[in-house]
């Protein structure tokens, strides 16, 4: 049985290595909050504090799966794999979990101003996309 791979259309590599780098900047975010030491933590100011020290553990799993989720099917969709869609799938959820919280659960928006709003819009945005391209891809061949 052979399997035929169609081309990779213009854009492919530029969009997957771009994805790459934004859901490794997700990664570095995630640590960063993950491994916030003390010192770091008594930088910001008590609101700020107080949105750090309250996280559950589930908003910080769904955060962990959301970044390493796009960081995998990213480099999946790189090595031209239908695996990459299942994965943004999980890491789409994972995003819509997390911000959930972040946005109807915890008083984000008042301590950290607009960005609290635009930035997860983004990343809302940029997990849809990633899905619906990578289905894309898998519909043209292009992904196996």
């Amino acid at each position: 049985m052979t399997e035929t791979k169609s081309k990779s259309p213009k854009g492919f590599w530029i969009i997957g290595i771009v994805a790459l780098l934004w859901n490794l900047m997700g990664v570095a975010s995630y640590l960063q909050q993950a491994y916030m030491t003390d010192e770091a933590l008594a930088a910001l100011p008590t609101e700020q504090q107080a949105l750090y020290e309250n996280v559950p553990a589930w908003v910080t799993g769904a955060f962990a799966l959301a970044v390493f989720g796009g960081l995998l099917g990213c480099i999946l969709l790189l090595i031209k794999k239908k695996l990459a869609t299942v994965v943004f799938i999980i890491s789409l959820i994972s995003v819509l979990a997390q911000m959930s919280y972040n946005f109807f659960m915890t008083n984000a928006v008042e301590v950290m101003g607009p960005m609290a709003i635009y930035m997860p819009i983004l990343v809302i945005l940029i997990s849809i996309f990633l899905v619906w391209y990578s289905k894309k891809m898998e519909s043209q061949g292009v992904l196996t």
